[in-house]
């Protein structure tokens, strides 16, 4: 299967007015909202060194249902992140590959994947800080 056939280009924005995310109205919010999503983020980083099946996918998501995985790389390939490739032959082969548009976002992406496995331990102490201030507790007793 061709490398080049998940290759999309970016669409340049009409004229107007410039996204300012803060606005309620603006559809960067939409970008925003999925980049925000963890399967989202971690299905990019499966995928930005080759195209993979589904199952391939789903075993490199550890914890992913097969019904959010299939909507997430639905939603994915509806903004224009990811790009599904068939392969005709018999039995037919779809894989899933990132497109251009997606790999201007894996920088972003991959390091704040690396900032959250390094910051890990951080945030448990402050949840468990914040917990104990407010007098709720973190760890439940076993009977």
């Amino acid at each position: 299967m061709s490398a080049d056939c998940c290759v999309k280009q970016v669409v340049p924005r009409d004229g107007g007015s410039s996204p300012d995310a803060f606005s309620g109205a603006c559809p960067s919010r939409l970008a925003l909202a999925r980049l925000g999503q963890k399967w989202t983020v971690l299905a990019m980083i499966a995928l930005r060194e080759k195209h993979l099946r589904f199952a391939e996918i789903r075993r490199r998501l550890d914890g992913v249902s097969d019904k959010m995985l299939a909507q997430t790389l639905r939603s994915m390939e509806r903004d224009g992140l990811v790009e599904r490739c068939v392969d005709d032959r018999h039995p037919a082969r779809i894989e899933y590959g990132l497109t251009v548009l997606a790999r201007t976002a894996l920088p972003m992406v991959t390091e704040l994947k690396q900032w959250a496995e390094r910051s890990i331990d951080s945030i448990a102490a402050s949840n468990h800080a914040y917990d104990r201030k407010i007098g709720r507790s973190t760890c439940q007793a076993v009977s």
